[in-house]
């Protein structure tokens, strides 16, 4: 199990593989690996997550966190990489232990801290894969990640956020069997 310390520095990471995409975009309206979204929503997505990470952590609700967010501006490179330095000084600030009310529980920072790593190396893959970037990720960002997604494979598919686990080989690389675990084709 990992520490708040080294969470920290997965998100540092992630921030930073998904930032280098992010800066390699030239087609904003490709698809990518989810059909409800283009590169250009992917993008704003993942952003929106970092603006949300600041208010949660202060203490108030997501509803409460979605009415003090600014609205996106149309540069989404700068936006990124703005609320992602908000974002990481707002982890930095706060203590592991204390609690944040999410939409349908309540947690610690550092479980928090988890699914919002998680969520952005995944969608780092997502980007890389729409753009035809380079899809490799970090062995340690992948390894921390499969710590949060593989004891959640019975629930994964259920919650709505990932599409049904693709069958990989036993033997298939650990960057594979997580992307597969959460829907995606590696291949």
């Amino acid at each position: 199990m990992y520490g708040y310390e080294e969470w920290l520095e997965f998100q540092r990471m992630a921030g930073e593989e998904f930032g280098r995409r992010v800066r390699r975009i030239t087609d904003w309206t490709a698809p990518t690996p989810d059909d409800d979204w283009d590169v250009r929503a992917l993008v704003a997505h993942v952003t929106e997550e970092q603006q949300w990470v600041g208010p949660l952590l202060d203490g108030r609700s997501l509803a409460q966190a979605r009415l003090v967010v600014e609205p996106l501006g149309d540069d989404l490179v700068s936006e990124w990489e703005r609320h992602h330095e908000r974002a990481s000084q707002a982890w930095r600030a706060h203590d592991e232990r204390q609690h944040v009310q999410l939409s349908s529980d309540t947690v610690t920072a550092l479980a928090y801290l988890t699914e919002q790593v998680s969520d952005v190396a995944i969608h780092t893959w997502d980007l890389a894969r729409a753009i035809g970037d380079d899809e490799r990720l970090h062995d340690d960002l992948v390894e921390a990640v499969w710590t949060v997604f593989a004891p959640q494979r019975e629930t994964l598919q259920a919650s709505g956020l990932y599409g049904a686990p693709i069958t990989v080989p036993e033997d298939a690389p650990l960057q594979f069997q997580l992307l597969a675990l959460t829907g995606r084709n590696p291949a």
